[in-house]
C-alpha cells in the first residue's frame, strides 16, 4: 500500500490520537485509573506514528512551496538548496510510516519469560545453557532492564538442567523474541582429554509474560506439591519444604521453581511460569502460522535444528535466518546481542512489507 493510498487511513488514526489527548483530560476518564491507563497506552502506541505523520505532511508542504518558486529566477537556487536537503527527508519518513503502519504483534511491549534447557550434548550443553543464562542476564542489564531469576536447577559442575528468568522492560518481547529456538555451541570441552572438538545444542525459549486477567487458572485444574528444594549434589538447602511444583492438568504443563526461600515467593514464580506457558499455547492455538514458526523455532533440540551457532575454535557466532556473522564471541556471550537483534527485526520487517506489497498487487 502505497502512503497516498494510506492517507485516509493516517488522517483517521490521527484524528484517533487527538479523540485520545482529549480524553485523558477528561475528569471522567481521570478518575477511572483502569480506564485512564487504557486511553493512555492507546495513546502512547499511536504517538510515534502521528508524529511521524505530522513530519511527513509537512515535509510535503514545504517541498510543494519551494517547487513553486523553481520558475522564480531569483528564488531558484534557494529553492533547489531546499529542495535538495527535503526530499531525503521525505523518503526517510516515507519507509518509517511504512514500518509504523505495519500489523503490531500485540505482545511487543510484554516482558519476557526466558526459558533456558540443554538439548543434546550432556554435560557439555548444560555447561553451554549455564553461559546462555549468564549472557541474556547481562544483556538486560545493558539495556538498563530489570531481571529475575525464576527457577534454576544446577548440576554439580556449574551447569544448569533448567534455568528461566523473567526480563521486566517495556518492548522486551519485541527484542528478544527472535532468540526463541536451538544454539548450537562447537568447542573442545573441558572434560575432553583428546582436544576433539564436540558439538553441543542448547534450546531457548521466549514468552511473553501474561498477566493475571489474561489467562484465568481454575484451581481444580492444577495440582500443586511443595517439596524440599535441594543443590546439585542433591543435598537439603533447606530444612522447610518451600519449593513448588504446579501440575497443569488439562495441558499437562508442569512448573517447578525453588530459587526463593519462601514457599509464598515460589508459589507466585511458579504461576507466573505457568500463565506464560498456558498464554503462548492459547495463542499458538488460534494462530496456525504462529504455532508453524513456533515449531520451527523450538525443534526438538537435534543438532541439525539451529538459529545461531557459537564457534569457539574460530571465535565466531553466526546467525544462520540472516547469514550474519560476528567474530567476537567472548563479547556476545557478555551480552552484546543487539547487532543481531537488530538485524532479525530488520529482517522481518523487510519480510512483513514483502509480503504486504504482494497482497496489494495480487488486490
Amino acid at each position: 500500500m502505497s502512503l497516498e493510498q494510506a492517507a485516509s487511513k493516517l488522517d483517521a488514526l490521527e484524528s484517533r490520537y487527538e479523540q485520545f489527548s482529549a480524553q485523558m483530560l477528561d475528569p471522567v476518564v481521570t478518575a477511572d485509573i483502569r480506564q485512564y491507563h487504557q486511553v493512555n497506552k492507546a495513546w502512547s502506541d499511536l504517538a510515534p506514528l502521528v508524529t511521524a505523520y505530522r513530519d511527513y505532511k509537512r515535509v510535503l508542504s514545504e517541498i510543494s512551496d519551494s517547487e513553486a518558486l523553481l520558475n522564480d529566477s531569483e528564488m531558484r537556487d534557494m529553492a533547489e538548496a531546499e529542495l535538495e536537503s527535503l526530499r531525503p527527508k521525505r523518503e526517510e519518513l516515507e519507509k518509517r510510516l511504512k514500518l509504523l503502519l505495519l500489523p503490531k504483534d500485540p505482545n511487543d511491549d510484554k516482558n519476557v519469560i526466558v526459558e533456558i534447557r540443554p538439548a543434546a550434548g550432556g554435560e557439555e550443553a548444560a555447561l553451554f545453557a549455564a553461559e546462555l543464562f549468564r549472557m541474556y542476564g547481562r544483556y538486560a542489564e545493558r539495556r538498563g532492564w530489570k531481571v529475575e531469576i525464576l527457577n534454576i536447577q544446577e548440576t554439580g559442575i556449574g551447569g544448569v538442567n533448567d534455568a528461566v528468568m523473567s526480563i521486566i522492560a517495556n518492548g522486551a518481547y519485541s527484542q528478544l523474541k527472535f532468540e526463541s529456538g536451538v544454539h548450537r555451541v562447537q568447542r573442545v570441552p573441558a572434560t575432553e582429554s583428546g582436544g576433539r572438538i564436540h558439538t553441543s545444542t542448547v534450546t531457548v525459549a521466549v514468552l511473553p509474560e501474561a498477566e493475571e486477567v489474561e489467562v484465568e487458572i481454575n484451581p481444580n485444574d492444577i495440582n500443586m506439591d511443595v517439596y524440599h528444594s535441594s543443590s546439585a549434589g542433591g543435598q537439603n538447602v533447606q530444612k522447610v519444604a518451600t519449593a513448588i511444583r504446579i501440575v497443569h492438568k488439562p495441558t499437562g504443563i508442569v512448573v517447578t521453581c525453588q530459587d526463593e526461600r519462601s514457599q509464598l515467593q515460589n508459589k507466585e514464580k511458579a504461576f507466573r511460569m505457568l500463565r506464560a506457558k498456558l498464554y503462548d499455547r492459547e495463542q499458538e492455538i488460534s494462530t496456525n502460522a504462529r504455532a508453524d514458526a513456533r515449531r520451527s523455532q523450538i525443534g526438538s533440540g537435534d543438532r541439525s535444528e539451529k538459529i545461531r551457532t557459537y564457534n569457539f575454535p574460530q571465535g565466531r557466532v553466526t546467525d544462520h535466518r540472516i547469514g550474519f556473522d560476528v567474530y567476537n564471541l567472548p563479547e556476545v556471550l557478555n551480552g552484546d546481542l543487539q547487532p543481531f537483534i537488530d538485524r532479525l527485526v530488520a529482517a522481518d520487517q523487510a519480510e512483513k512489507l514483502r509480503a504486504e506489497s504482494e497482497a496489494a498487487v495480487a488486490a
